[in-house]
């Protein structure tokens, strides 16, 4: 099913009685046809998937879009990006996805490693270590600041501000790691105390600002 992109921020998406749309919920701007909303809660399929992205921080509100015809999506005048799924999978945070294929699988995963100080790292930074993972083939329309640009890795390692890491695609290790003294820690540094470092092979998505969701 394709998604129609209007402009930067809006994107239209077209529903049939085969193929519902999940979106996120207060982000339809209009639609055509005969079309139905529905509330739904949680992004992991079953109750564990519910469950586990409740306790992560994951779960965002989400209404399904069922019926014939085509809807206009927005969300707070955010860039809209379209990503296609041919079999692969996208890891991206709960709050930067503005509407998918109800059909791709969905779970919550974690990301870095590093135990308990690296969750704590990542409480500070705003940064959760809990991600939501889109599976299958279909479309996403993800949310971002000032729109963004992908990072193509073979192999090789980039680091990436927390504030400013999308999602990514492909075979790829995310860890939160310190880059500077404590002290940036207690307002007394550059405030770039913690990168993303991310090695393998794929595509990450970084956006075009340090702005926080």
């Amino acid at each position: 099913m394709p998604f129609e992109k209007i402009n930067s921020k809006v994107v239209r998406i077209a529903v049939t009685p085969q193929q519902a749309v999940l979106a996120r919920r207060g982000a339809m701007l209009g639609y055509s046809g005969q079309v139905a909303f529905r509330p739904i809660s949680g992004q992991g399929h079953g109750v564990g998937g519910m469950v586990g992205a409740a306790m992560s921080g994951e779960s965002n509100p989400m209404m399904a879009t069922e019926g014939n015809g085509s809807v206009l999506y927005g969300f707070r005048g955010l860039h809209v990006t379209v990503l296609d799924l041919t079999g692969d999978s996208l890891t991206v945070e709960a709050d930067r996805i503005l509407a998918h294929d109800a059909h791709l699988q969905t779970s919550v995963e974690f990301i870095g490693q590093g135990g308990v100080r690296s969750a704590v790292r990542g409480a500070m930074t705003g940064q959760g270590l809990f991600t939501t993972r889109l599976s299958g083939h279909g479309s996403v329309a993800l949310l971002s600041h000032g729109g963004t640009f992908p990072l193509q890795l073979t192999g090789d390692t980039v680091g990436v501000d927390p504030q400013a890491y999308v999602g990514h695609v492909g075979a790829l290790n995310v860890d939160l790691k310190a880059s500077v003294g404590l002290r940036d820690l207690v307002g007394r540094g550059s405030g770039e105390a913690f990168q993303l470092h991310v090695s393998g092979h794929g595509t990450v998505y970084v956006q075009a600002s340090e702005e926080k969701f």
